[in-house]
C-alpha cells in the first residue's frame, strides 16, 4: 500500500493562525495555531491552495458554503454526526440534542458533543453552528471567542434567518 503524502500549509486568519493539512484526496485537518513542523517544512498543494482560498472567502462573508473535499479521520458515529454538521444551514445554529435526533440517536447528546470535540476539520465541518439546549454556546477547539466570532461573522452576513 502506498503512503500517502501529505502536505501543510498556515493560514493567518482574522480568528489567529489555522494550519490546514491534506492529503491528494482533500483536507484531513485544520488545527488552531502554527504546527511548527508545517512552519518548517510544509508544503502546499493545490488542496491547500483552495482551502486557503475558500477560507479567505468566508472570513470575508462572500462564502456560505465550502466545495472542498474533506476527508476526516474517525468513527462510523463521528462521520455521521461530521456529515449531519454539514447540513446545518450558514448562519443558524442547532443544538447536540437536535444533532443527535437529526443521525436517529435521540439519547446520543453527549456522545454528538465528543464528536464534535473531535471533528478535525473545524470552520469547513462547523462544529461551531452546535450549541446547547439552553442557548449557550459550549467548548469549541479554537476556544469560546473563536466560536462567537464565527457565529457572529454568519449572522452579520446571512441573507436570511
Amino acid at each position: 500500500m502506498e503512503e500517502q503524502r501529505i502536505y501543510g500549509e498556515i493560514y493567518e486568519s482574522p480568528v489567529g493562525a489555522l494550519t490546514i493539512l491534506a492529503g491528494e484526496k482533500g483536507i484531513q485537518a485544520i488545527k488552531f495555531g502554527e504546527d511548527e513542523k508545517v512552519k518548517s517544512t510544509g508544503k502546499a498543494s493545490e488542496m491547500t491552495r483552495r482551502a486557503v482560498k475558500e477560507l479567505e472567502e468566508y472570513f470575508q462573508g462572500k462564502r456560505k458554503e465550502f466545495t472542498l473535499p474533506c476527508v476526516p479521520e474517525g468513527t462510523d458515529f463521528q462521520k455521521r454526526v461530521w456529515e449531519a454538521l454539514t447540513r446545518i444551514p450558514y448562519g443558524v445554529t442547532r443544538t447536540y440534542k437536535e444533532i443527535a435526533v437529526e443521525i436517529g440517536n435521540s439519547r446520543a447528546s453527549r456522545a454528538v458533543g465528543m464528536a464534535n470535540h473531535k471533528n478535525p476539520v473545524p470552520i469547513i465541518i462547523p462544529c461551531h453552528r452546535v450549541i446547547g439546549s439552553d442557548g449557550r454556546l459550549t467548548g469549541y477547539a479554537g476556544g469560546l471567542g473563536v466560536k462567537e466570532f464565527l457565529l457572529n461573522l454568519e449572522r452579520e452576513n446571512c441573507d436570511e434567518n
